[in-house]
């Protein structure tokens, strides 16, 4: 979908990029051309941050990629800090809105992890993708029992599942019986991830918009999962991954190739930086 060299391309200020299934390969990798592409945005004056239902610290690997990061939104937004990782802002859930979640995930027969804004908690070390998740964010969890007395300082709920088709049913019931004290939204068809109201993708772009005085219509996006649709409907540009679903990509302004052809670097390519094939006139 690369536009014609005749196409003045919309003024793009900020990008704001998912990480899994978009910034990164299946495999987690950053590819030299995803790297690239960074530079040459900082190197057109285009600034660049992330957003991710990671932990801002199982991001570090990018950091020291990415010369060119700014900001990571960890958490959804639960958690938003600087490339050194100093806090900028973070919003914890309401202590008993997060005993219900987890009350309703486990009615679902699905597993919990609780992350507060210090550790990550699991129930069974060897239970669905915890290995994975360990993995990704590169930092162990901690075993616990039952979450009492963890409620009050929790940033981030994940409800998993291998039937990804409970998921989608806990998403919805959650969402019907929560309302407006909680954020809640697949970040993977196995994951549910559940958040304070403030943190979703959306919110993050227009914190992002106003810590760095940029209209909303100045800003790009780019993700490829549900919950990546709430940063689309505010961003001036969206972009949807090739693997996205059809109902995600048809949420966006545009859709570039998948997380593993290149679709991140081709999308800043094709859509956001400078082109030297068309006059600035």
């Amino acid at each position: 979908m690369a536009l014609p060299a005749t196409d003045k391309r919309p003024r793009v200020r900020l990008v704001i990029a998912d990480i899994d299934g978009t910034l990164i390969t299946k495999e987690k990798l950053l590819t030299p051309r995803s790297v690239q592409a960074v530079q040459r945005l900082q190197e057109a004056g285009i600034l660049f941050g992330v957003t991710t239902g990671r932990p801002p610290v199982g991001t570090k690997m990018l950091v020291d990629s990415l010369a060119g990061l700014k900001f990571i939104a960890g958490f959804n937004g639960g958690m938003i800090v600087r490339r050194d990782f100093s806090l900028f802002k973070q919003n914890l859930l309401e202590p008993a809105a997060a005993r219900q979640v987890v009350d309703i995930i486990l009615e679902h027969k699905m597993d919990v992890w609780l992350y507060t804004d210090k550790d990550w908690f699991v129930r069974d070390l060897r239970a669905y993708r915890v290995d994975r998740e360990e993995a990704t964010v590169q930092f162990p969890p901690k075993v616990t029992a039952g979450f009492d007395g963890l409620f009050d300082r929790v940033v981030k709920i994940v409800g998993i599942s291998e039937n990804y088709d409970t998921v989608a049913r806990c998403e919805t019931n959650v969402q019907e019986r929560c309302g407006t004290s909680v954020s809640a939204a697949r970040s993977q068809p196995f994951y549910l991830d559940v958040t304070h109201p403030n943190a979703n993708k959306g919110e993050v772009v227009r914190l992002a918009a106003e810590f760095a005085g940029i209209p909303l219509e100045e800003i790009a996006t780019i993700g490829d999962m549900p919950n990546d649709v709430t940063m689309f409907k505010v961003s001036g540009v969206s972009i949807a991954m090739g693997n996205a679903s059809p109902e995600v990509q048809r949420a966006a302004t545009y859709v570039t190739a998948s997380h593993s052809e290149e679709g991140f670097a081709k999308a800043m390519e094709d859509f956001i930086l400078p082109r030297k094939d068309v006059s600035a006139a």
